[in-house]
C-alpha cells in the first residue's frame, strides 16, 4: 500500500515555542515553563495540542521544532502545571510496513503523569475505517472529542517524615487487594471517599489491615487503563485494570479529588504516606507486557500512532500483524531500547517519586523474552539487576504467559521473587483429598527448593498463594466444584474449569451444619498451610472474612458487589476466621523456624548431629519410600529442628523446634508425638479443629494425639533446662490477641489516632519480645 500522510483538523497556531531539550521524556515543569519531549523514530512531524481546563476545547496546536536522537521536543514557556495537552503525530500510514501514523487521531503521551477525562468509544478512535473491518483503509475522522487528555503535573509534594518500611523478605506477608473494592462498601469510610486512594487512608481501614499482621499491601493495577469497548456495550466494566494506557499516571477513577491541578498523583502519594506511617509497604501490580490498543483491528490511542513499529512486537515477515504472546492482541517490545527505557523510567518514577516499595509484574515472562526466546539475562532483567533504584525494591514475577516457553516458574534471576502456582495447585489438591500428593506437598511446604534452591536464591523467592484475584476466592474454593460465571455474559465459557476445588458435598450456599462446619475447617486448613509454609505468603483480601464471589472464578468485569468486600455482612463465623488468621500470623512472626532464610533439606549434619527437617508417619517414625509412594497416605508430620544451622555460619540454631501435622484424611488419625533430643514437652499452639484461642495445652513425647479428620496442628517443643524465647513470645502474643480483637465495622472501638486502633499482630509479637527484655525484632 502506498505511503499516505494526511493532517488532522486545523486550529489557529501561534509561535511561542522554544527549542527545549530531548530529555527527560514527557512533559516536565521546571518552574518557568514546560518542556515537551516525545520519542518517535519514524514520525515526520509532531504537533502538541493544548486544551482548555476541561479538556473539551482544543485551543491551539504547536509543532515541536526540534528532532534530536529520535526525540521530538520543544519548550513552551506559557505552559503550567494543570495544562491539558495531547499529541498528533504525522508520518506514513503503511500497515504492511508496520507504520500506522494518522494525525487525525489524538494521542496520549506515553510519559503523561496525569490524565483528565475518560474515553468515550467511537469509530473515530480507529486509524482505519472500522466499519469496513479492513485495517489497510485510512480513517480521517477526528478522535479528539472522544479521547481523554494528558495533564501537566507538578511533582512537588511534602513527604515529611515518610520512610519506606523496608520489610525484610523473611517477614513479608502480601495482602492482595483492590483500591475500589476494599472500601466501596466500608461504613466507616465517608461516602465521597469510598473506592478511592483516599478511602484506603481512613483510620478504620488502616487499623484493620494492620491488625491482621500483614506487611505489604499489594494493589491490583492502578496505572491509567481503558474500559474495553466490548464490556461497555454489555453494561460491564474492566474491574481488575489489566488494560493499561498510561504507565506513569495513576488511574483517575480511584481519585476522590479528580479536579485538582495535580490530578490523582498527590492523592496517591498521600495514600502511600499513610500506609507507610502504619509500617505497611505498598506493592503495585503492573502491566508492562501489553497495552489497551489491541491488535491491527484495535484503536489508535497512543503508542500505535506514535511509533507502532518500535513499541510493539510485530510479525517479522508480516509487520501488519502483531505478535500476541499475552492473549490481548499485542505485546510490548522491550527489545527496543527506547521502550525498555520507558518501562524502567516508569518503575523508577513510581519507586522514587511515588515512594512505592515494590512491583508484581503481570505475565513477567514476556518482559524477559527476547526475539529468540526467554532469557533470564535479557535486557529488562539485566536493567533491573544493575539499577541502584530497582534492585533495592521488591520485584515479583508472574512467571508465565501464553507464548512459546512461557512457563518459567523458577527461571527468573536471583533477586526476584515469583508467584508459585505449583504451590497453589498442590496445596489445593492435597486438601481436596486427591491421591498421591504427599511427596509433592512436602516440597511445597518447605519452600519449593526443587524449583528455587539455586544460585543463592532463598525460600522467600517462592511467593506462596492458594487464592488470588484470578480464580476462586477461599470461601468459593470450599463451596463450589464448578465455576459459575454466567454474570460475565459469555455463557459460562470464560475462566478456568480446572480449579482443584471441593464443595464439601453441596454445590454453593447451604444451611447444613455439618457441611458449613467442614467448610470453615477447610478454610482454616488452607490458611494454616499457607502461613506455616516456608516462602513468602500472599493472602487475598477478604479471604480472612469469608468473602464470596458466588462461584465466579473470573470476576475481571464485575465492578459491583460480587467483588466489593461486604463489611456489614460479616457473620460470627467470619469474625472467628479473622481472629484465626491473626493467630496464624502471630505464630509466624514469633517462630522464626517457620520463615527461615535457608532451605530445609532433611540432610544429616554430622558436625552438629542434627537433621534440619524430618518427615514423620503417624506412628512417629521417619517416612520411608513405601510411605512416600503410598497414594492413599494423607497424614504426616514435619519436624523442623530449631538446633539446625540457621545461617551460613556453622553453629547450632537457637530457634524453637516445631512439629507440623497435616491430616487430609476424612477420619481421626492417632499421631504419636516424637521423642527428640533437647526436650520432651510439646505445646500445642494450633489445632484447626478448635475454634477460638483456647489455653495452650502441653503433651509429652510419646503421647498420642487424636488428629481430627481434615485438620492441621502446630506444636512447639519446650527445651530442657531453659525456657524457649520463641515459645514464650508465641504464647504471650496469642494471649494479647485474645485481649483485643480485630477492629471490623461491626465492632467499633474508640479511635486512638491515625493507624493506632487496638494492638496489631506485629505489635503483639513485638510486645512479647520486649517483655523478655529484648527487641521484638530479635530472633532467638
Amino acid at each position: 500500500m502506498g505511503t499516505t500522510t494526511r493532517g488532522g483538523p486545523q486550529v489557529m497556531r501561534r509561535s511561542r515555542v522554544r527549542e527545549g531539550l530531548p530529555f527527560p521524556l514527557g512533559a516536565t515543569w521546571d518552574g518557568l515553563g514546560v518542556n515537551f519531549a516525545l520519542f518517535s523514530a519514524s514520525a515526520t512531524k509532531v504537533e502538541l495540542c493544548l486544551f482548555d481546563e476541561t479538556g473539551e476545547q482544543e485551543l491551539e496546536r504547536i509543532e515541536l521544532p526540534e528532532y534530536t536522537d529520535e526525540v521530538w521536543h520543544g519548550y513552551v514557556p506559557d505552559a503550567r502545571p494543570g495544562t491539558i495537552y495531547a499529541y498528533r503525530v504525522h508520518g506514513p500510514y503503511e500497515p504492511e510496513a508496520g507504520h500506522r501514523f494518522n494525525a487525525n487521531k489524538l494521542l496520549l503521551d506515553p510519559y503523561a503523569k496525569g490524565l483528565v477525562g475518560e474515553i468515550r468509544w467511537n469509530p473515530a478512535h480507529f486509524g482505519y475505517k472500522m466499519e469496513t473491518g479492513d485495517d489497510l483503509t485510512f480513517d480521517e475522522r477526528d478522535s479528539g472529542p472522544y479521547m481523554p487528555k494528558c495533564r501537566v503535573v507538578d511533582s512537588a509534594y511534602t513527604w515529611g517524615q515518610d520512610r519506606k518500611p523496608a520489610i525484610p523478605w523473611d517477614r513479608t506477608i502480601f495482602y492482595e487487594t483492590h483500591v475500589k473494592g476494599f472500601t466501596r462498601l466500608h461504613p466507616a469510610v465517608p461516602e465521597a471517599l469510598r473506592g478511592t486512594y483516599a478511602g484506603l487512608t481512613t483510620p478504620e481501614v488502616v487499623d484493620y489491615i494492620r491488625s491482621l499482621g500483614v506487611t505489604s499491601v499489594e494493589l491490583l493495577p492502578i496505572h491509567a487503563f481503558v474500559q474495553d469497548s466490548h464490556l461497555v456495550e454489555k453494561g460491564l466494566a474492566n474491574y481488575w485494570g489489566y488494560n493499561t494506557i498510561g504507565f506513569f499516571a495513576p488511574e483517575l477513577r480511584y481519585a476522590a479529588t479528580r479536579t485538582e491541578r495535580r490530578g490523582a498523583a498527590s492523592e496517591f502519594k498521600e495514600m502511600v504516606a499513610r500506609l507507610h506511617a502504619a509500617n505497611l509497604e505498598v506493592i503495585l501490580d503492573v502491566v508492562y507486557n501489553h497495552t489497551a490498543e489491541g491488535n491491527e483491528k484495535g484503536p489508535t490511542l497512543s503508542f500505535k500512532g506514535i511509533d507502532n513499529n518500535s513499541y510493539y512486537r510485530l510479525m517479522p515477515d508480516e509487520k501488519r500483524y502483531y505478535i500476541n504472546e499475552t492473549g490481548t492482541g499485542n505485546t510490548v517490545n522491550l527489545s527496543h531500547p527506547r521502550v525498555l527505557q520507558m518501562v524502567t523510567d516508569s518503575l523508577r518514577y513510581w519507586a522514587q517519586e511515588m515512594h512505592v516499595d515494590g512491583f508484581r509484574f503481570d505475565l513477567a515472562t514476556i518482559l524477559a523474552r527476547e526475539p529468540y526466546g526467554f532469557d533470564e539475562g535479557g535486557g529488562f532483567l539485566d536493567s533491573c539487576r544493575q539499577d541502584p533504584v530497582l534492585s533495592s525494591v521488591k520485584l515479583i514475577a508472574e512467571p508465565w504467559d501464553c507464548g512459546p516457553g512461557g512457563y518459567q516458574v523458577g527461571g527468573f534471576a536471583p533477586g526476584w521473587a515469583e508467584w508459585n502456582d505449583k504451590y497453589r495447585d498442590t496445596v489445593r489438591a492435597f486438601w481436596k483429598g486427591e491421591d498421591g500428593k504427599l511427596a509433592e506437598f512436602a516440597k511445597r511446604l518447605t519452600g519449593s527448593g526443587d524449583v528455587f534452591d539455586r544460585r543463592g536464591r532463598r525460600p522467600w523467592a517462592s511467593v506462596n498463594f492458594i487464592t488470588a484475584h484470578d480464580g476462586f476466592c477461599l470461601t468459593d474454593l470450599v463451596s463450589y466444584n464448578e465455576k459459575h460465571n454466567e454474570a460475565n455474559g459469555e455463557n459460562n465459557n470464560d475462566g478456568h474449569s480446572h480449579n482443584l476445588s471441593w464443595n464439601c458435598g453441596v454445590e454453593g450456599p447451604t444451611d447444613d451444619p455439618e457441611v458449613c462446619a467442614l467448610r470453615e475447617r477447610q478454610k482454616r486448613n488452607l490458611l494454616a498451610t499457607l502461613l506455616v509454609s516456608q516462602g513468602t505468603p500472599l493472602i487475598l483480601a477478604g479471604d480472612e472474612l469469608g468473602r464470596t464471589q458466588k462461584g465466579n472464578n473470573n470476576t475481571y468485569c464485575q465492578d459491583n458487589e460480587l467483588n466489593w468486600i461486604n463489611w456489614e455482612g460479616i457473620t460470627d463465623a467470619d469474625h472467628e476466621l479473622i481472629e484465626f488468621t491473626r493467630k496464624l500470623v502471630a505464630l509466624r512472626n514469633t517462630l522464626p523456624i517457620l520463615r527461615r532464610a535457608r532451605f530445609f533439606t532433611g540432610e544429616y549434619n554430622e558436625e552438629l548431629d542434627v537433621r534440619d527437617a524430618r518427615w514423620l508417619t503417624p506412628s512417629g517414625d521417619d517416612m520411608g519410600e513405601a510411605q512416600w509412594n503410598d497414594p492413599t497416605a494423607r497424614c504426616f508430620g514435619l519436624l523442623l529442628d530449631g538446633r539446625a544451622q540457621a545461617t551460613g555460619i556453622r553453629r547450632p540454631g537457637a530457634d524453637a523446634t516445631a512439629l507440623i501435622v497435616m491430616n487430609a484424611h476424612y477420619d481421626v488419625v492417632e499421631f504419636r508425638l516424637p521423642e527428640i533430643a533437647g526436650g520432651n514437652i510439646w505445646h500445642c499452639l494450633l489445632d484447626t479443629n478448635v475454634v477460638g484461642n483456647p489455653e495452650v495445652e502441653r503433651f509429652g513425647s510419646g503421647d498420642t494425639y487424636l488428629v481430627t479428620g481434615r485438620s492441621v496442628l502446630l506444636f512447639a517443643l519446650e527445651p530442657e533446662g531453659e525456657a524457649s524465647v520463641a515459645l514464650r513470645r508465641a504464647t504471650r502474643a496469642l494471649l494479647r490477641l485474645n485481649e483485643q480483637s480485630a477492629p471490623v465495622p461491626s465492632q467499633p472501638a474508640e479511635p486512638q489516632g491515625q493507624g493506632g486502633q487496638g494492638e496489631t499482630v506485629a505489635e503483639a509479637a513485638f510486645a512479647a519480645g520486649k517483655e523478655d527484655g529484648g527487641s521484638g525484632e530479635k530472633t532467638e
